[in-house]
């Protein structure tokens, strides 16, 4: 029985024997906390350009950790060959410290590289990955805004 149903029936704005009728009749979904209704179930295109993503290793992961001990789910992404984008704004400084020595390793032991993009935000690229920064052609093409 569903919960607004129980709810009725306890309240006494419905009979209990009617309630079971009902149920007999009308079988119940699953509830809306349960699992099975995930959008990856709901929605098979997002199933299918997630698997598609990952068989052919066109994932990029981007974490912003809380602490840490979020430290390793960096590293079993990266050890993946993901490349991962860290943002560490939402730390604070001695945990991001720890965090960034933690990818220094990780990048320098599987020999990938760490690159900062931002303020507090570091691209991690496994060794198969190269990084290209579109500032450096424009700025060697006189820039966009030369209208000399």
């Amino acid at each position: 029985m569903g919960s607004v149903r129980k709810a009725s029936a306890w309240l006494g704005l419905v009979d209990d024997s009617e309630m079971r009728y009902y149920d007999d009749d009308y079988a119940e979904g699953p509830e809306p906390g349960d699992a099975a209704r995930d959008v990856w179930v709901t929605d098979p295109r997002i199933r299918a350009t997630a698997e598609t993503a990952q068989d052919q290793g066109t994932r990029i992961a981007t974490v912003t950790p809380d602490g840490f001990r979020d430290a390793r789910g960096i590293g079993e992404l990266f050890r993946e060959g993901v490349p991962v984008i860290v943002n560490l704004t939402a730390m604070e400084s001695a945990d991001a410290k720890r965090v960034i020595d933690f990818a220094a390793g990780l990048t320098f032991g599987l020999h990938g590289s760490i690159e900062r993009v931002a303020n507090r935000v570091f691209l991690l690229t496994p060794n198969d990955y190269q990084v290209v920064n579109g500032g450096e052609r424009r700025t060697s093409e006189g820039g966009f805004f030369n209208q000399s």
